[in-house]
C-alpha cells in the first residue's frame, strides 16, 4: 500500500523543536484516507502502527525535512522501514523548482486554505496550545490535510503528464 506524508512542526530543528501534527494518506485505490497524529499521539509506536501494510511513502522534500525530522524527534528512521520516494525530486527534474504550493500552483492544483503558510502552520499551534483557540487547531489540521491530498494528486499529475512543468512544453 502508498501512503502520503506531511508533517507540521514548531521550527526546522528536529532537536529543539517538536513535531506538532503528523500527517499520513493511505491510499485506498481511489479513495485516501487520511490519519493525522496530533501532540501526544505524535509517538514512535502511533506513527508505525498508522504505517502498517504500507510498503511505500511518498513526501515532497520528505528526504530533506520530514523523514530526518521524524528520525531525529521520535528516533524512528522510515527509510530504512519504507521504500520512501520525494516528489520534490520528480519536480526538479520537470525544472519545477520551490515549495509544495509554487509546485500545485504552476501545475493546477487547486487548494481551498489559499495563502496558509509553514510559518502560519507554526503560528496556529502556538495559538491553539497558549490561547486554546480550537479553531486554530482546526485550520492547522485542514492544512496538513490538504498537503497530504495534494501529494496524491502532485503524483498522479506528474504520473500522467511526465512531460509536466519541462521548460517549453
Amino acid at each position: 500500500m502508498d501512503a502520503y506524508l506531511d508533517i507540521e512542526t514548531t521550527g526546522l530543528s528536529p532537536y529543539s523543536d517538536k513535531i506538532t501534527v503528523i500527517g499520513i494518506g493511505l491510499s485506498l485505490g481511489e479513495r485516501l484516507q487520511v490519519v493525522q497524529l496530533v501532540d501526544k499521539e505524535v509517538t514512535e509506536r502511533r506513527l508505525t502502527g498508522a504505517l502498517e501494510g504500507v510498503t511505500r511513502l511518498y513526501t515532497y522534500n520528505g528526504a530533506r525535512f520530514d523523514i530526518p525530522f521524524v528520525r531525529g524527534f521520535l528516533g524512528l528512521n522510515l527509510s530504512d522501514r519504507l521504500d520512501h520516494h520525494d516528489l520534490m525530486l520528480d519536480c526538479w527534474n520537470r525544472g519545477l523548482f520551490g515549495g509544495l504550493k509554487a509546485v500545485e500552483e504552476n501545475l493546477g492544483i487547486p487548494r481551498q486554505l489559499k495563502g496558509v503558510t509553514g510559518l502560519d502552520a507554526v503560528n496556529l499551534w502556538y495559538r491553539y496550545k497558549e490561547h486554546g483557540d480550537g479553531k486554530a487547531l482546526h485550520i492547522l489540521l485542514e492544512y496538513n490535510k490538504e498537503d497530504v491530498e495534494n501529494l496524491l494528486h502532485l503524483r498522479r499529475k506528474l504520473e500522467n503528464n511526465p512531460m509536466a512543468g519541462r521548460p517549453g512544453l
